[in-house]
Parts: structure tokens; sequence; C-alpha cells
């Protein structure tokens, strides 16, 4: 069975590829990404021998081959960032805006989020989770009806997560929200 698992999902890459070097990129709506991407996985955790030439085929990884820094190439857009969150930090922190968790909270993250949107209500789902056992507030904002707002920090998504000295846009993980929340 392994190789009609393995001759199938490299049919499927050889079809990806022929199709991103000629006609265009592969069209795959969400769930056969997903598929594909099981596959793969699964392929590459079974023939790890596949991935062994790969790294001798990659350019030179030395930092001065690099290029720059990510940190100096994003700097002046964290800086913009910081900038718009200094400047709409009351709105996006007042306590008696809509939210949850304690109005005097140590923490508070301002949530943007809109209508019909899944990952915005599993975000704000498990940050009420989290609210219930940290010291964290959580303002609400509609990106659709707090337009202006969204628009004044270089939101376009949702949900968004500001915190006073970060924006974090699309849904996180729990995991990355308590790393923030920790620091």
């Amino acid at each position: 069975m392994r190789w009609w698992r393995t001759g199938a999902v490299a049919a499927v890459a050889l079809a990806a590829g022929a199709a991103t070097a000629g006609a265009g990129p592969l069209r795959l709506d969400a769930a056969d990404r997903a598929i594909l991407h099981d596959e793969l996985v699964g392929v590459l955790a079974e023939l790890p021998e596949l991935l062994a030439g790969v790294a001798a085929a990659l350019p030179d990884a030395s930092p001065a081959s690099r290029g720059p820094d990510a940190a100096a190439i994003y700097a002046e857009h964290a800086a913009a960032d910081r900038a718009g969150l200094a400047e709409q930090g009351a709105v996006l922190f007042d306590p008696g805006r809509p939210g949850f968790g304690a109005p005097d909270a140590a923490v508070t993250v301002a949530l943007f989020i809109a209508a019909d949107c899944p990952d915005c209500a599993r975000a704000e789902a498990e940050l009420r989770a989290l609210a219930r056992t940290r010291d964290l507030r959580v303002t609400l904002f509609d990106i659709g009806a707090d337009a202006a707002l969204a628009r004044a920090l270089g939101l376009d998504i949702a949900p968004s997560y500001v915190f006073e000295d970060r924006m974090l846009r699309g849904h996180m993980p729990v995991i990355v929200l308590e790393k923030y929340l920790d620091e």
C-alpha cells in the first residue's frame, strides 16, 4: 500500500508543479488542500530519505548570504504599528467598551471581529476561556462598524488581536496568545 500512496502523492505533486509552471496555480479548495497536506506529511514521515538531498540543494544559508535581518526589514512597520497603538490606546483599551473580563484587569486585549466569521467566534470563545483564568479584559470591536479605527491601525482581517505593544492579524492558537499574555 505504501508504494500506491507514494505514487498517488507524487502524481498530485507533479500535477501541481505542472499547473504552477504552465497554466497557473493549482486551484484546490480548503478540503482538497488539507487532504494534499496530510498525504504529503504522511509520505514524508514514512520516507524521510526523500528530503535527504534538500539541505545540500539549498543556497548558502550563512548569515551573510541571507540578506537583511527580518527585524530590520520590518522595523519601520513595527514603529508605525506602535505609533498607531499609542494614538488609539484610549479607545482600544477603554474599560467602558463592550467586552468581557474584569474592567481593571492587568492586561487588556482589543479583539476585532466580524459577523459570520467562524475564526472570530473561535477567537472570542478562546479569549473568554482565558479571561476566566487570567487577569484579562477583552474589548470587542466590529471590524465593519469600527472600520475607521481598523483602518487607522492598518487592520484588514478579522479576527485581529490588539495588545498594548503589538497587533496580531488572523486567528492565533491559544498557545500563541498565552505566550504574549505571559510577557
